[in-house]
């Protein structure tokens, strides 16, 4: 089992990774909450992982902190949740906001989220309710989109135009799980209030689940 990598972060393209561990370079998949909050291209960081191995493929999922890699492990031991559809939710709404959709039985917050119906939300809730009555907020969670302390956003590339951005942040929806269509239309309709693809991904996702 693969637990953390350290090394120097080489590319970011929502939601895959690039870590250069000395030498050998990691593919890792990320939710939004952890590359909200990376370094600048080129800078060391150190990541918690979890492995899920298949019979096609080894995917290894990163995140910032031990407590997000615990909540998505607990996903994934949901019935008819697996890592990417746990990725999508921790992509989708903040770790605060979903724990307590599901200490409040909240399921229309949980059915905005792309794959999850509302068969798949009260599984959540009936399977997750007990793993989380203990749940306490980590460094960095419940922040929201005018109160960005804790968050390190990055900045895209120099010379890189909103026309990129916004191409970026559709595409890091639609692997997230989102229909084109419907991944078009929420960065379309934010494009001009923010420059960066990581700003249109967490204002467009924001968007989706507060609708």
């Amino acid at each position: 089992m693969i637990g953390q990598l350290r090394g120097e972060l080489l590319e970011k393209i929502a939601p895959q990774l690039l870590i250069d561990v000395n030498g050998v370079g990691y593919e890792v998949f990320a939710p939004m909450t952890t590359f909200y909050r990376l370094p600048e291209i080129g800078a060391s960081i150190t990541l918690f992982t979890h492995l899920v191995v298949r019979e096609d493929a080894q995917l290894l999922y990163a995140f910032y902190d031990k407590q997000e890699r615990s909540l998505f492990r607990t996903l994934i031991k949901v019935n008819g949740v697996g890592p990417k559809m746990a990725l999508t939710i921790l992509s989708g709404i903040e770790t605060a906001a979903f724990v307590r959709s599901v200490r409040e039985n909240d399921t229309a917050t949980l059915v905005r989220l792309p794959g999850v119906g509302k068969k798949t939300a009260e599984r959540l809730i009936i399977e997750m309710r007990d793993k989380l009555k203990d749940w306490e907020p980590g460094a960095g969670e419940g922040l929201s989109e005018a109160s960005p302390e804790g968050i390190i956003t990055v900045s895209d590339a120099a010379g890189n135009s909103n026309r990129n951005a916004v191409m970026e942040a559709e595409s890091a929806l639609i692997a997230l799980g989102y229909k084109a269509q419907e991944a078009s239309k929420a960065v379309m309709s934010i494009k001009q209030k923010h420059e960066s693809s990581e700003e249109l991904i967490r204002a467009a996702l924001k968007n989706m689940v507060n609708r």
